[in-house]
């Protein structure tokens, strides 16, 4: 459960973001993701603010003036289009979501996620998730009735790192004690962060906390700094990390360093894995 100080920061982050609610003619999309069919996206946009966030490129999508991370665009009708729309779909598999959380803050209120888990449980199609949020606990009565998997994202397990990196996410404990509840899991452990959860300490310690929530497995992936985002990450970064930063951008040695140190570790743990580079 959210506490009231949970509230209150996310009123704050909350009054500086635009929510529209808006009609979609289409929810249901073909995915360019490896081993995924379909996207299932209930918002443009999203409420926990991540600096790093790639879905900035959906921002041309839309006729907003406002940069990426000030609005969120809420598909009220989602529900709807999708009962229509998976019947025209050859049977396949879903991600909930790829360029939004489904679960973010404003799930809480509007529950277009679970009206659309309430379409999806009536067919056969197997869906994974993919958040940031213990949200997903309201509707494990659904998903535990259908063909899916739940994945949480970590890109630090320091709390302290999250709240400058992930401010509107849940916390790392709450992702973990959600994981306790779940039984068909896995984690995505990305994009790992330069600087604060790269080093050797910080990605075991970070291994054998997944382990102990015996995770299905651990996805891997680096940070991708795309001009967008590196030109996003540059406002929220003091000067001496922008400059480790941009080192790491312009360096084609990082990569290889960083995947071998990760295999190196890797060793030592007993989950499956595997590394996005």
């Amino acid at each position: 459960m959210y506490t009231n100080q949970n509230f209150i920061t996310l009123n704050i982050l909350l009054l500086k973001v635009k929510i529209k609610e808006i009609y979609c003619k289409s929810v249901l999309s073909k995915s360019g993701i490896y081993g995924v069919d379909y996207a299932l996206n209930p918002y443009t946009g999203c409420g926990h603010g991540c600096i790093y966030c790639y879905a900035i490129f959906m921002r041309r999508f839309t006729n907003h003036k406002e940069r990426w991370g000030e609005f969120i665009d809420i598909k009220i009708n989602a529900p709807t289009i999708l009962s229509k729309e998976i019947k025209k779909f050859q049977r396949g598999s879903i991600l909930i979501s790829s360029v939004t959380d489904a679960y973010q803050p404003l799930e809480r209120k509007y529950e277009i996620t679970r009206k659309c888990l309430n379409v999806l449980s009536k067919y056969d199609f197997p869906v994974t998730f993919l958040t940031k949020s213990d949200l997903i606990l309201r509707d494990l009565d659904l998903i535990d009735e259908m063909n899916s998997e739940v994945g949480f994202t970590f890109t630090t397990i320091d709390e302290n790192i999250r709240k400058i990196f992930e401010p509107g996410a849940s916390p790392i404990e709450k992702r973990f004690n959600a994981l306790e509840n779940i039984e068909n899991k896995y984690i995505f452990f990305g994009p790992i962060l330069p600087v604060f959860s790269d080093s050797e300490e910080k990605v075991r310690e970070a291994f054998t906390k997944f382990e102990e929530k015996n995770v299905k497995y651990v996805y891997i992936d680096k940070m991708n700094l795309y001009p967008n985002v590196w030109k996003r990450i540059k406002e929220f970064l003091d000067h001496k990390t922008v400059i480790e930063y941009q080192k790491i951008k312009n360096s084609e040695e990082y990569p290889i360093l960083l995947k071998k140190r990760i295999s190196d570790i890797l060793k030592d743990f007993n989950f499956e894995y595997k590394i996005g580079w």
